[in-house]
């Protein structure tokens, strides 16, 4: 079984993921690929430079991708041009990603993507599983732990769908409002669900 994990930026994702993975489940970390298809020589690197110019680079080469987070998450356009270069790459490596794992016979593929739907990664997995966290929550986040100004965390949040639009979708919803002890029952009951 493939399941897509998702959720909006700070809701918890990762600790989500970390619980499946400690019960056996075999992790595709989609931003750990995203980075992959941006790193310097990469076909969707040299598109990125193009079109945004030598300014977003670091002085190693690499792309600065909090620069570019700042102009594409400010900008719906320049946001929709980012994805059009990035997405058909990733969804790429995510379907070969599966295919790899499906080979070594792994019964259990999580596929974590914060932008999952957005991109379309849904038509790759056999159910959607979506974490949902209050606004106040992701905000406090990425405040906290990404250091973000508020109007920047405010932007990353609104880029992306809204909880309401990722549950239409879910075939599975985990409330990551909850103690952290009982989002974990919660997971355990599921996961021993779908083994049996």
């Amino acid at each position: 079984m493939v399941i897509g994990l998702t959720g909006g930026i700070a809701s918890g994702k990762s600790t989500v993921s970390a619980k499946l993975k400690a019960l056996g489940a075999a992790i595709i970390d989609v931003d750990i690929l995203a980075r992959g298809v941006v790193s310097k020589g990469e076909i969707a690197y040299n598109k990125i430079v193009q079109h945004f110019g030598n300014d977003i680079l670091l002085p190693s080469g690499e792309i600065n991708r909090k620069m570019l987070g700042g102009i594409v998450f400010s900008d719906k356009e320049k946001l929709a041009l980012l994805n059009s270069i990035t997405h058909p790459e990733i969804i790429e490596k995510v379907r070969l990603k599966i295919e790899e794992l499906k080979e070594t016979g792994s019964r259990v593929i999580v596929v974590d993507a914060a932008i999952l739907l957005e991109m379309g990664l849904h038509q790759h997995v056999d159910q959607v599983w979506v974490i949902v966290v209050d606004r106040a929550t992701q905000i406090k986040r990425l405040i906290e732990r990404d250091k973000f100004a508020v109007k920047d965390a405010v932007n990353r949040i609104d880029s992306q769908f809204t909880s309401e639009e990722r549950i239409k979708h879910a075939d599975i919803v985990i409330d990551n409002n909850k103690p952290i002890e009982e989002v974990g029952r919660t997971i355990e009951e599921i996961w021993r669900r779908i083994v049996a």
